[in-house]
């Protein structure tokens, strides 16, 4: 469901390897390059979202990878009104997303693009992790680098001037923490629930 400000909760996973690389993902039949993501349906915490979402569009499973971390806060983004279907226009605004970093674990062959029947990609690659977001669908942008400046503090990632990303905004120092506690975890999905998710992936 849309919550009461118009926007459909979403997560956003962020996946690395053992170089801080990302996992990029070409959309299916498009020009566009993005991170795995997804809705978050009803009675799902987003860490369960996100573990589904990760299998479905790149056949990794959860013993497959390891979480480094996750953004604190929901970040918001809205599509333009063409992309939104006719009877949502009005109520539906955009996605807010819980963003995920993740590093693999397992192999590169590990990595299935067909692991459901409706793929999002069919091509992928690993990117530098301060992708160019020119290849980025515009109204995406400015929360990729959000994102991507906020779970840089849990690695080695920062070139040039001290304290800088490359987008031009300061972060703090890099740190690769280990994953919360089951009940640390438990309190913060408790603390994120939202209304059931409803609308477009895009």
């Amino acid at each position: 469901m849309i919550d009461r400000d118009g926007y459909r909760p979403n997560v956003a996973i962020v996946l690395v390897n053992s170089r801080n690389q990302v996992f990029w993902g070409k959309r299916i039949k498009e020009h566009a390059w993005q991170f795995p993501q997804g809705g978050i349906k009803p009675g799902e915490s987003p860490e369960q979202a996100m573990y589904r979402e990760l299998q479905e569009e790149t056949g990794l499973a959860n013993h497959h990878v390891k979480i480094l971390g996750r953004t604190r806060e929901w970040l918001h983004y809205n599509v333009p009104t063409h992309w939104v279907k006719r009877e949502w226009r009005g109520t539906y605004k955009g996605q807010k997303q819980i963003w995920f970093l993740l590093r693999i674990v397992g192999r590169d062959c590990d990595i299935n693009l067909r692991a459901s029947g409706h793929p999002e990609f069919d091509a992928w690659r690993w990117s530098d992790y301060w992708v160019q977001l020119e290849s980025v669908i515009d109204f995406k942008r400015e929360v990729y680098r959000l994102a991507l400046e906020e779970l840089a503090e849990y690695l080695d990632v920062i070139p040039g001037a001290v304290g800088l990303s490359p987008y031009g905004r300061r972060r703090g120092r890099s740190r690769e923490r280990a994953p919360r506690s089951g009940a640390a975890r438990a309190a913060a999905g408790a603390a994120l629930a939202a209304p059931s998710p409803a609308g477009s992936d895009a």
